[in-house]
């Protein structure tokens, strides 16, 4: 297993996340995430946090036409128009979002502000959706939210720590 992803996996992933910014950053690279390895995302990380302007919501929600094509010409970043698009879109929604609650509150809160914590003994065992990613996913959908899937938010859940699969 390569460095990067064994330190993302003991020093990152499964782990309690708070706070807006980086919750919008875990969920924008679950985004670029699907369809392709996790470790394609990690080493491109860096250039994601450049690119996308370490993912402060109001300045990416602010993009337009100019920014997309300028982020499709970024060699250092999955370039997949439909993603940067989605990405700009979800910041605009988190924005939406906020007038209401934070996001950090609004993901929080479909877990009770306790991470679910599951007992899988083998990797195997792991869904890879769950009844709250696909209600979740509904309601995000509702509120905006772009390219996002039960699958999806189901990885990012246990990314940012409110599921809790780690094997300890």
């Amino acid at each position: 297993m390569e460095e990067i992803y064994q330190d993302y996996l003991q020093a990152e992933w499964g782990l309690a996340t708070h706070g807006d910014q980086k919750l919008f950053e875990l969920l924008s690279l679950e985004i670029f995430q699907a369809g392709l390895s996790w470790i394609t995302v990690l080493k491109k990380r860096p250039a994601f946090r450049q690119a996308f302007a370490n993912f402060q919501i109001p300045l990416v929600a602010s993009w337009g036409t100019p920014e997309v094509a300028t982020l499709q010409q970024n060699p250092a970043i999955i370039r997949n128009q439909r993603k940067i698009k989605a990405t700009i879109k979800n910041a605009q929604a988190i924005l939406n979002l906020e007038k209401e609650q934070s996001f950090d509150y609004y993901l929080w809160s479909w877990v009770q502000f306790t991470p679910q914590v599951n007992h899988y003994y083998q990797d195997q065992q792991r869904p890879t959706q769950s009844t709250l990613s696909q209600e979740l996913t509904q309601n995000l959908k509702k509120r905006g939210f772009q390219f996002v899937g039960p699958t999806t938010i189901y990885s990012f859940l246990e990314a940012a720590g409110m599921i809790n699969n780690r094997n300890e």
